[in-house]
């Protein structure tokens, strides 16, 4: 049987188990630990681009039918979130960086570009530049993105939340002859952002484009249940396609640094978004999602199957990337320097 077909169908395995499990999200956990178990396998786990590329027009989209007019108000107080957020960012890359040189005897470079909370592609683009262990990044980054997708959804009952149901309270569905032109326009929008290299960009040109048509009142209905079910199951299936090719081996030897490394970001990132919460009246598991640095398409789903406000997470998982994109360039040329200056 083709690869993609044995990958897809292990995702919707996952999915259907843990929902009968009654696991948090099953939607997007059960995939991810169903197809990641299979890549460990020794299994070929793969999903077609187009696919890929539909699930997250979907998202971009269902993420849109979440921002109201009154959701857009509260924009104003956001700016001290993104302070908060910016501090806990570098928090996490100066303070983990040294707790991987110290701990795990990591050169500067490695544990520069693994403790980075999020931006992968771009982290391991600088990685192949640059005097760094690239499997040792790639894996810590991966294992770091499929440990905040499954414990995100188990902390929010702790959180107060209660049991979480599989899909969130939801309003009519879109009728077709609107979500068809939704989707082909956002489509197309997407494409023109994934163009210039905006980082996921057929996602944020689905969620921009709905949620200006519903934000504004034009447009009112979420996506189908028989659409939004697949794309998250799909993307639970990206995620655990992540560790195609990695080894059983190099799993445990990453799994010290990688299990040190996301549980010293998720404190600093709960903290974060507690202070925001008490600070901003904000619900907590909103404030919990924009600030977990998990991969940005992950926690984007994420909100939408724990209910929280879409376009606060997206806002703040968008000015992640950009703050990563401007402060990384610097911490590697100046981590570059210091190991020149080491060995001379």
């Amino acid at each position: 049987m083709d690869s993609a077909l044995i990958t897809l169908a292990t995702g919707a395995a996952g999915a259907a188990l843990a929902t009968a499990l009654n696991v948090p999200a099953p939607f997007l956990t059960g995939p991810a630990l169903a197809v990641t178990l299979t890549a460990l396998a020794g299994l070929q786990v793969t999903v077609p681009a187009l696919l890929r590329d539909a699930c997250f027009v979907l998202i971009g989209v269902n993420m849109g039918g979440g921002v109201t007019p009154e959701a857009v108000a509260t924009a104003a107080r956001w700016p001290l979130s993104l302070a908060v957020l910016a501090a806990g960012i570098l928090a996490i890359l100066v303070l983990g960086a040294r707790l991987l040189r110290q701990v795990f005897g990591f050169d500067r470079m490695s544990a520069l570009l693994t403790a980075t909370p999020g931006h992968l592609s771009f982290v391991l683009s600088l990685s192949s530049d640059v005097k760094a262990d690239l499997p040792r990044v790639t894996m810590i980054q991966t294992l770091r993105v499929l440990s905040l997708t499954l414990i995100v959804p188990f902390l929010a009952p702790l959180l107060g939340h209660g049991d979480l149901p599989a899909l969130p309270p939801r309003g009519p569905d879109m009728a077709l002859a609107i979500l068809v032109p939704l989707l082909v326009l956002s489509a197309l929008s997407g494409q023109v952002l994934a163009r210039f290299r905006v980082p996921a960009g057929l996602l944020l040109g689905g969620m921009g484009l709905s949620a200006l048509a519903h934000g504004t009142g034009m447009v009112s209905g979420a996506m189908p249940a028989w659409l939004a079910v697949p794309a998250f199951v799909v993307m639970g299936t990206i995620i655990g396609t992540r560790f195609s090719g990695a080894t059983p081996r190099l799993v445990l030897e990453s799994l010290g640094a990688s299990s040190l490394l996301t549980g010293f970001a998720a404190l600093v990132s709960l903290a974060g978004a507690a202070l925001v919460s008490a600070l901003l009246g904000l619900p907590m598991l909103s404030a919990l999602i924009a600030f977990a640095p998990g991969g940005l398409e992950t926690m984007m789903a994420m909100s939408l199957l724990l209910d929280a406000d879409p376009a606060f997470v997206a806002s703040h998982h968008v000015f992640r990337l950009l703050l990563l994109t401007v402060v990384l360039p610097v911490a590697v040329a100046r981590t570059r320097a210091a190991m020149a200056r080491q060995e001379s």
